[in-house]
């Protein structure tokens, strides 16, 4: 054996280690009278949200002790995948990539909690319908603590200079090219651009999911085209900066933004704390505002497309009734607000955490009825394979926005290589 993968079995034995049960302690118990569960987190020091959340479930719940378990971001998954594998006792843990549940689910880490839901009366509906999305195998596996989903941002100097109203709240997508043509002006380094669309696949194949009726697995993209030619449109009418451009240039979309020549932008909800940060720091004096993320032409407003981060309990726990508990609390009305109060989106949204996150100081007029959705498409579903396809798609993705493949060509190319994938 190679002292590379010697190397790399001592370090995996060592992770796996460090998470065992430590001698000495009563990890099914009650040394001093309480139950006593672990919950595993990524980076609490800049996520002090979760600190909070921990604090007030310890108050609320003085029975239950709770130790809070902090990996690196960068390692997260995989360490988490060794400790699940190795058995290590912790109870609780927040899935950071959240389509990597499904195989966490058909590896058998992820505890049922169908009857806890059932017995406390908990409605999946309240989660906008991310929820349903943790049913795997007649087992709901997990529950969504936050979410982060599309929005529209835009510059309000620009709106007031051409006369034209802010964006509403129930715009298409074809209002929305519409619009961005409208607002287009200028040359050169003085030119508005309509509209942008940075250089993710998001943000051309997200709206082409965000009616529910179809995800990124899939053995035909037709349902890609429509969104394709508006973006190749826009490109070549000069209403979006050029594919090429920003992809050689690196450029990314929150300088171009905050620098003022953009009128409007898809984005997640993830960016208002960028502006409101740069602003605070003196570093743009944007006048902005958010309005609900355009629509399908056929779907109702209030839908759009986003990522959840959910929460499980180890199968493998001794302390389910407890970490079930912490997992209730988590994703309860008062755990909600909680994340909201440090403008964060809970995976229960309501129109009171909503305005909660609206009062935040820097967020603009009108946040609030921005921020009002009615149901969460998911842009990456919770499958097997899905983060290779996910990469295949934006290969292919590229290859059609510099014009170098037809989009007939190009989606022809991602449905084959699709079944190629799903057939591994």
């Amino acid at each position: 054996m190679s002292k590379k993968k010697v190397l790399t079995c001592f370090l995996l034995l060592a992770i796996a280690f460090t998470f065992m049960a430590c001698p000495g302690r009563d990890r099914t118990g009650r040394n001093d009278g309480r139950t006593r569960i672990r919950v595993v987190h990524w980076d609490l020091t800049t996520m002090v949200y979760i600190t909070a959340l921990v604090d007030a479930f310890k108050e609320a719940h003085p029975e239950i002790a709770v130790e809070i378990i902090d990996i690196p971001s960068a390692d997260y998954t995989q360490r988490l995948q060794i400790m699940l594998n190795g058995g290590s006792d912790f109870d609780v843990f927040w899935i950071k990539d959240g389509d990597t549940t499904k195989g966490l689910a058909d590896r058998g880490h992820l505890a049922d909690l169908s009857a806890f839901i059932e017995d406390d009366n908990i409605r999946l509906q309240d989660f906008h319908g991310v929820a349903e999305r943790f049913i795997m195998n007649d087992k709901i596996v997990a529950l969504p603590a936050s979410t982060g989903f599309w929005v529209l941002y835009y510059n309000k100097d620009i709106f007031d200079r051409a006369g034209i109203p802010y964006p509403s709240n129930d715009l298409t997508w074809p209002e929305w090219e519409e619009l961005a043509g409208r607002l287009t002006s200028g040359t050169g380094q003085n030119k508005i651009f309509g509209g942008l669309l940075h250089t993710w696949q998001a943000c051309v194949q997200n709206w082409a999911v965000q009616d529910g009726r179809n995800t990124i697995i899939a053995n035909d993209y037709y349902f890609f085209r429509p969104y394709y030619e508006m973006a190749l449109r826009m490109q070549r009418a000069g209403y979006i900066w050029d594919y090429g451009v920003l992809r050689a240039g690196g450029i990314h979309y929150t300088s171009l933004f905050l620098q003022g020549n953009i009128a409007t932008m898809p984005m997640g909800t993830w960016f208002f704390t960028t502006i409101i940060d740069r602003i605070d720091r003196g570093e743009t004096n944007i006048r902005w505002g958010m309005a609900t993320l355009p629509r399908p032409p056929d779907v109702e407003p209030g839908w759009t497309v986003g990522s959840v981060t959910p929460i499980a309990i180890n199968n493998a726990s001794r302390n389910k009734e407890a970490s079930w508990e912490f997992v209730r609390f988590i994703t309860s009305d008062e755990g909600a607000k909680i994340y909201a109060s440090f403008g964060q989106f809970p995976g229960r949204a309501t129109p009171e955490t909503m305005e909660m996150v609206a009062a935040l100081p820097g967020m603009p007029e009108g946040s609030a009825e921005a921020l009002i959705v009615r149901n969460i498409a998911l842009d990456r579903p919770m499958e097997l394979r899905v983060a290779e396809i996910n990469q295949m798609l934006g290969e292919e993705h590229a290859l059609i926005m510099l014009e170098e493949v037809t989009i007939e060509r190009g989606l022809e190319n991602m449905a084959r290589r699709s079944r190629e994938i799903q057939s591994r």
